[in-house]
């Protein structure tokens, strides 16, 4: 991290700042709200012997104020992979990371570079095990699902996670569109059009106020192309 970054957060590292509330987090990723609170919250069900409580998957960065991080964001978005493709139990799901953290500890391992790297596969071959992937297929496509989202993460020369290309359709494949990026670095972690401090919030702002897309492309310098997947990011918030 650089001199100014150091100055602005006191030294501190911006990926592990508390940064996102749920229901924003959740907008970033495409996610159900409730879906995300559980993660990172936990929940309470029903019973025969009486109430009893799921504990969250993903640590918090603070848990006072329901606040995740660019790290926890990083976790949800591997985990919203799985979401998406297998609806899994959270002890499944955990009984996978435990077995994966045996091999490579870490207080993230959703987020780290072995995750990404080594220890793909003994999750996917555990993970397979626990939800009944009876067949080569099924692991194979559990692997390619995982790898698409892997792909949207962005490392440095040390492996550390810095940035996030959000999907901005319900195309979750490796092909999908790469435009808006979550960067810590930048706009203080909010989504911007990749390569510029381009806020899609703005640009979705100023497209609902009646400017035309050719307008914005016009004054931003950018493709319409581009100022349409802005505006697409911010309308699923708008429409959820």
């Amino acid at each position: 991290m650089g001199r100014a970054e150091k100055n602005i957060y006191g030294g501190r590292d911006s990926r592990e700042l508390p940064a996102y509330g749920i229901p924003e987090a959740a907008h970033y990723l495409r996610l159900p709200v409730a879906t995300l609170r559980t993660w990172v919250r936990g929940r309470y069900y029903p019973t025969q012997r009486g109430l009893r409580r799921s504990e969250p998957i993903i640590a918090l960065a603070d848990t006072e104020r329901s606040l995740l991080s660019f790290v926890n964001l990083i976790e949800a978005h591997v985990l919203a992979a799985i979401r998406r493709h297998h609806r899994v139990s959270f002890p499944k799901v955990r009984s996978a990371l435990r077995y994966l953290n045996q091999y490579f500890p870490s207080p993230h391992p959703l987020a780290d570079q072995h995750f990404e790297t080594d220890g793909l596969d003994i999750f996917v071959e555990q993970f397979g095990e626990l939800i009944a992937i009876s067949s080569d297929e099924g692991q194979l496509s559990m692997r390619d699902i995982l790898k698409a989202h892997l792909h949207r993460i962005e490392r440095d020369v040390s492996g550390l996670a810095i940035k996030l290309y959000l999907f901005t359709r319900r195309d979750t494949s490796e092909t999908a569109p790469r435009v808006i990026v979550v960067d810590p670095r930048i706009a203080f972690g909010r989504p911007v059009l990749v390569g510029t401090r381009i806020s899609t919030e703005v640009v979705y702002q100023r497209f609902e106020a009646g400017e035309p897309v050719a307008r914005l492309a016009d004054d931003y310098g950018r493709t319409s192309e581009e100022i349409e997947e802005a505006i697409r990011c911010e309308h699923y918030r708008a429409a959820a």
